[in-house]
């Protein structure tokens, strides 16, 4: 696996480059031997301040943690504005299944828009028809808790 690939993913999807205030905080571990990825990249905010990039292959079944320099700010590392629209519809989500014990992650595409703490209708990857409906928790992430 190319580990370069690693640090631009998550230099798009922070909207920050490695050591600059908002991207990772150190360039990926070379190191590393991971199972080259024979599907997309699956990258989410981890953690409530998103001080970490969960970067996931689920085809190879591995995934890691990239570390994020939160001293500065960046317009997706800046906490949200009450009302402001974190998810757009059409635009592809995590969505995470939570229940006791366990946490399904699985990604689909958002069939409404939303702000933070909005339940909206998404529709997992494969499925034609059938929607759920999701809170969005973070840009690009809703979730369902399960009792």
């Amino acid at each position: 696996m190319d580990l370069s690939m690693l640090d631009r993913a998550v230099a798009e999807f922070t909207g920050a480059e490695v050591g600059q205030p908002g991207g990772a905080k150190l360039p990926v571990d070379r190191r590393l031997r991971l199972q080259a990825c024979q599907s997309p990249l699956d990258l989410q905010w981890f953690g409530r301040d998103q001080r970490s990039v969960q970067v996931a292959c689920p085809a190879a079944g591995w995934r890691i943690y990239v570390a994020v320099d939160t001293g500065g700010s960046s317009a997706r590392n800046a906490a949200p504005q009450y009302g402001q629209t974190l998810v757009k519809r059409g635009e592809n989500v995590s969505i995470l299944v939570r229940g006791r014990g366990f946490t399904l992650n699985r990604q689909g595409s958002a069939v409404e828009d939303g702000a933070q703490g909005e339940w909206i209708k998404v529709r997992a990857s494969g499925e034609r028809t059938e929607t759920l409906r999701a809170m969005v928790l973070s840009p690009g992430q809703v979730g369902i808790d399960l009792p």
